[in-house]
């Protein structure tokens, strides 16, 4: 409790001081670093993990057609693993950045991988409708991964520290959460064959033949038909990529890497420039288009819907704020929660803001005497050209970027807080409903897959393609009547419900329009080419929000519109034989 003078009361503050002053700065970083985990450096965040994903894409798409599916995909998994781990645990922004970057190289391979491997051994008659349920489970992990943001990340309270230099807070919790599906992916994994396809590809033709017995068994024991035999009558021969050099016992290991990287880097780049030889130059260039103009719309509106939707909470939030001029207040004790207030020209004595969280608080050229502030959580809270004389702050995060000019006068910080217990998210209310507001636009594409899933195989890959760009550019011009919040999540749904039929044809098609031996590289460049679209869009797309939804709309509409039209002109793979 406060019964004097800041120097009679504490005798050892000039001390305390000093070893407070000598971390401060650190301390004042790992604030701002947190904060900016929350929502600050949201964009940035996002933006690092799509360039990983780009890179990872084009890496592993054109390893995974020299070394396999199945291996390839061990691999980045686990790197999405080990550095998604790492990330939840790391203490600096530059460090957290790199891991996340490092999961986005991991994780982005999975995509071309994934649909590549799982082609190779669906039957030709069903193979759209089984790979339109396969891209279902991208509906569930965004299920999975927005639900865990709404149940974890507005709990501010789940957070520990060790000491002044480590601290653990709920949004690590959801990085950490998010990282258990891929370890359980490993896992399963690990009990899979390589693709069949792949084996003949490279001239393996007995473990291609064992692999293709045991799917042919384990379907005539379900069937009920055990004792029908597997037999083989014709194996196409492949002509084989150059081996490896071999140099001999005697060359030193590092030789051997040496020229095992640069042969592998070749092969890869060799068989990447196939995909643009006049055999598949056509089909490249108008698959670069078409993915290049859906990417660039369906990822800047679905993140720029969400960017709107707060953009409208902090209108109807700041309306609420209520405004205090040249109030005096003495010998008051404050212990309740103080939000969404501004007060300029108070004046302030011997008063007592204790154990409360102060939400969106400005004091503007305010005096502050002989105060004492406890136990204080806050955010978007600032003191601007206030004074500040004798006061102590004792267990609080009101770090000195929060005092804008601030003058302090025999006042003191001891025991300051670490991290960023509150979000910049203003109301709880508010920060429940964003992860919710997800979490609804996710679910909403259930019925699009379901849909594409029955009729992939009927109506073709090009006709819901191009149909559902087309409801799904004449969908955007609705948003302009998005005025209110209700109202954008009901058009974020539509949008989604409607899209996602498009993104499976499309990836219907691109497994099917390339040979086995180029399939995860293409695959993996148009993949990496939609993740640049992505940055490109998001980048645009966000930059409007709160001036104008014109210039959003248009360029969404224009970019399904040209992706719609394109599409027609590839070639329908409904019913061919995989290659």
């Amino acid at each position: 409790m406060l019964t004097g003078s800041r120097r009679e009361m504490d005798p050892h503050a000039h001390k305390q001081r000093e070893r407070e002053n000598k971390h401060g700065i650190r301390q004042e970083t790992q604030e701002r670093y947190d904060s900016r985990n929350t929502e600050e450096g949201a964009p940035v965040n996002r933006l690092i993990v799509y360039l990983g994903m780009m890179v990872g894409a084009f890496v592993w798409g054109g390893l995974a057609d020299r070394i396999g599916r199945r291996q390839t995909l061990l691999i980045s998994l686990s790197i999405n693993s080990v550095f998604a781990f790492f990330s939840s645990f790391v203490q600096g922004y530059v460090s957290f950045l790199f891991c996340r970057l490092a999961s986005g190289v991991g994780i982005g391979g999975s995509i071309p991988i994934v649909f590549s491997y799982y082609s190779e051994f669906l039957a030709q008659e069903k193979r759209g409708e089984h790979l339109s349920w396969l891209c279902m489970f991208w509906m569930i992990g965004g299920i999975y991964a927005s639900a865990m943001a709404w149940a974890i990340i507005p709990h501010y309270g789940w957070s520990f520290q060790m000491g002044s230099a480590y601290q653990f807070h709920s949004w690590r919790v959801f990085v950490l959460v998010c990282a258990l599906p891929s370890v359980a992916a490993i896992s399963a994994l690990t009990t899979m064959p390589e693709s069949p396809r792949f084996f003949l590809e490279n001239g393996k033709h007995d473990e291609a033949w064992m692999i293709l017995k045991q799917v042919h068994d384990t379907n005539m024991r379900a069937k009920g038909y055990p004792e029908r035999v597997f037999s083989v009558t014709t194996i196409k021969t492949v002509k084989q990529m150059d081996e490896l050099v071999d140099l001999g016992d005697s060359a030193a290991w590092h030789q051997k890497w040496r020229l095992k990287l640069t042969t592998l880097f070749h092969q890869v780049w060799s068989n990447f420039l196939t995909i643009f030889s006049p055999e598949y130059r056509r089909t490249t260039y108008m698959m670069m288009a078409v993915w290049f103009s859906m990417s660039f719309s369906y990822y800047g509106l679905t993140v720029w819907f969400p960017d709107m939707i707060k953009y409208l909470q902090k209108q109807e939030y700041s309306s609420r704020t209520k405004t205090f001029v040249k109030e005096k207040v003495e010998h008051v004790t404050f212990n309740f929660t103080l939000e969404n207030q501004v007060h300029r020209q108070g004046e302030y004595f011997n008063d007592k803001f204790m154990n409360l969280k102060m939400r969106s608080m400005v004091f503007e050229d305010s005096l502050f005497e002989e105060c004492y502030f406890e136990d204080i959580t806050s955010s978007n809270t600032f003191f601007k050209n206030c004074t500040f004389i004798a006061t102590l702050f004792y267990n609080t995060d009101l770090f000195k970027y929060r005092l804008v000019n601030c003058k302090l006068i025999n006042s003191t910080f001891l025991h300051n807080k670490e991290g960023c217990l509150l979000s910049d998210v203003s109301d709880d209310n508010n920060a429940y409903m964003v992860y919710f507001v997800s979490f609804l636009g996710t679910l909403a594409v259930l019925p699009g897959n379901i849909v594409s899933a029955l009729l992939m195989d009927k109506i073709g890959r090009l006709r819901m393609l191009a149909g559902s760009s087309v409801i799904s550019c004449i969908s955007c011009f609705f948003l302009s009547f998005g005025n209110s919040e209700s109202a954008m999540i009901a058009l974020l749904c539509l949008f989604g419900g409607i899209s996602i039929a498009s993104w499976n044809a499309l990836d219907v098609l691109t497994v099917e329009l390339y040979p086995s031996d180029k399939r995860t590289t293409a695959f993996g460049f148009l993949n990496a080419l939609c993740k640049l679209a992505a940055v490109l869009g998001i980048s645009i797309f966000t930059s409007f929000v709160g001036i104008t939804k014109a210039v959003p709309i248009l360029f969404a509409s224009g970019a399904l519109a040209a992706g719609s039209f394109l599409a027609l002109k590839l070639p329908e793979t409904r019913g061919q034989v995989l290659q």
